[in-house]
């Protein structure tokens, strides 16, 4: 199912090839956010422009979305016409978002909302009513149909409704304001409806990952990383929350990695941004997910090598040059950065789909160069070489 390919000498980079019943996924990997089977902005037949090799699609709203239809439904592949991997989240993430992120107002790190550019309006919003009641067996939402309910067995039935090839445990992603008592008593829970969901999992043909909890403490990650990663899991994600900074969140991943089976892939969950990927890349981390590359491109925020930009500004109004000449994405190949704001100031649609194209593409050929420096041991060289371009 994964194989590892390749190391690197001076960390624990590596390289593998996790298999699926739809295709090979190379790690490491990015995987692209397509919350309610679609990648926004795009049409299907885009995204094998993007050197995209897998899509994750969120249970909690396609459940909240398709209702009695998910007896009925074809599937995610036909869905979005899409044949290569699929993987769903567990709904765990809403007990979170929908919960004590808007009690606190907070992201998975604290101040990080949902990224570090965002922390001063973070501080100017209000709290919210907290939607979510978690009970021993699982959790009610409270949502426009009324209290719905949501455990480890009806989170598997979904996700095989569903069809994905990869599949997630259903947990509890604690905020990075709960304390210690509350946290250890979350991560009881979690192991708990972890175990049922192994128990739950009928499909033979998806693979279930492990989600590792506890928070910003140390005694309780490594507990967790011993307990799930002694389950019979396909694989391993470490989930939120991730602590209070950035330098919280290594120090969790440095807790988490050392006690994961080694023949296992690893998942960091909802975190993607360019320094994010070579931090997590040396520390043993083989896939990530993100909603930067999609979200950003609509608003006309643009990756590069050099890091990004805002086509939208008036300083692109002539300016002729490519977007970004190191890319051989399709937008590159045909717009310059002065067409492209023209599109977007004149609210063309189609400008939200070729950023998009364009972003995907650079996240995914930045994975791709990252791989094959690992199988070169020029890991890094590529480490220090992007970073120092970037700054």
């Amino acid at each position: 199912m994964f194989k590892i390919t390749s190391k690197d000498s001076s960390s624990r980079a590596r390289t593998g090839i996790l298999k699926t019943p739809h295709g090979e996924i190379k790690t490491p990997a990015y995987i692209i956010v397509g919350t309610h089977a679609k990648v926004r902005a795009l049409k299907p037949k885009d995204l094998k422009k993007t050197k995209t090799q897998v899509v994750i699609a969120n249970t909690y709203h396609l459940w909240q979305t398709l209702g009695d239809k998910l007896n009925d439904f074809e599937g995610l592949h036909k869905k979005m016409d899409w044949n290569g991997p699929i993987i769903t989240d567990s709904g765990g993430f809403q007990v979170f978002s929908l919960g004590f992120a808007r009690e606190h107002r907070v992201g998975k790190i604290a101040n990080i909302f949902p990224d570090e550019e965002e922390q001063e309006h973070a501080a100017n919003l209000s709290p919210e009513k907290n939607l979510v009641h978690i009970e021993k067996n699982g959790v009610r939402f409270k949502t426009e149909k009324g209290e719905e309910f949501l455990g480890p067995k009806e989170s598997i039935k979904i996700q095989e409704q569903l069809g994905a090839d990869i599949i997630l445990a259903f947990d509890e992603c604690t905020s990075p304001l709960n304390n210690y008592k509350y946290t250890k008593e979350a991560l009881k829970r979690t192991h708990a409806w972890e175990k049922k969901c192994l128990k739950a999992k009928a499909r033979k043909d998806q693979l279930l990952f492990g989600i590792v909890q506890g928070g910003e403490y140390q005694d309780l990650r490594k507990e967790s990383a011993k307990y799930i990663g002694g389950l019979p899991f396909d694989g391993l994600a470490i989930g939120g929350s991730l602590g209070k900074s950035k330098k919280d969140m290594w120090q969790v991943v440095n807790w988490t990695i050392p006690l994961l089976p080694e023949e296992k892939p690893r998942h960091l969950l909802g975190i993607g941004q360019i320094k994010d990927l070579f931090d997590g890349v040396e520390r043993g981390i083989d896939m990530f997910d993100c909603v930067i590359p999609t979200r950003e491109a609509r608003h006309g925020r643009l990756w590069t090598a050099r890091g990004h930009f805002d086509i939208i500004k008036g300083k692109f109004t002539n300016n002729s040059s490519p977007l970004d000449k190191t890319c051989d994405c399709e937008t590159c190949k045909t717009l310059t950065k002065k067409e492209l704001r023209e599109r977007f100031k004149s609210k063309d649609k189609d400008a939200a789909r070729l950023a998009t194209i364009h972003n995907i593409f650079f996240f995914n050929n930045l994975m791709e160069q990252i791989r094959d420096s690992i199988q070169n041991n020029t890991f890094d060289k590529l480490k220090q070489k992007f970073l120092n371009l970037k700054s």
